[in-house]
């Protein structure tokens, strides 16, 4: 069953190949990139969980492993990701391809990410999360196995459930042409965002 587009007056307006060549590349440059910095870290994190499995763990450490794996899983990846993460840089990857300009076509996966045009409270999400995660990657690096590799294949998991429902956010959003969720720019109230839809 195909998804309803909403042609109301104050709907967005559909997204066609008519948008310029350069605001689809923007917005491209700004999916690519974040789900670039998604892949990344996995591929990054993912050696350590394995080196801590062929290592060899106590029935303990595996109840911790699926402990981790399970709280990062809904607490990453459902609730980080699927509910507040993937709809909003989603979002924000159709704005940029409405209203592209130079700067945000440049910087697309910051944008995207929202580390600038944003309102106050995203800025400060942005920057503060970003803060606490490279706190936190230093201070697991400093582990010994198995015990980073526990930890690791928490994140693991929760990071590709965040991939994963990133790129559908964003099939979604371009598809139907209309915001499935705020993108959390300063001008939300004038570009026809209406949750109700």
């Amino acid at each position: 069953m195909a998804a309803e587009v909403h042609t109301n007056s104050d709907a967005i307006p559909a997204v066609t190949r008519e948008r310029p060549a350069w605001a689809w590349l923007a917005a491209a440059w700004g999916v690519i990139g974040v789900a670039g910095i998604l892949v990344f870290a996995i591929v990054r994190l993912t050696p350590h969980v394995i080196t801590a499995i062929e290592g060899g763990m106590t029935a303990w450490q595996w109840g911790l492993m699926v402990f981790s794996v399970g709280f990062m899983a809904w607490s990453e990846g459902y609730k980080g990701f699927q509910c507040r993460f993937s709809p909003r840089v989603a979002a924000r990857a159709l704005y940029l391809l409405l209203n592209p300009s130079f700067l945000r076509a440049v910087l697309a996966p910051l944008f995207c990410i929202g580390y600038f045009h944003n309102r106050r409270r995203g800025l400060i999400g942005a920057w503060v999360g970003t803060f606490a995660i490279v706190i936190a990657v230093l201070l697991v690096q400093l582990l010994d196995q198995p015990w980073r590799g526990i930890l690791d294949a928490g994140v693991v998991v929760g990071l590709t459930w965040g991939l994963a429902t990133f790129l559908h956010m964003v099939w979604l959003t371009l598809r139907e042409g209309r915001y499935q969720h705020s993108p959390e720019t300063p001008d939300d109230h004038a570009i026809g965002y209406n949750p109700s839809k």
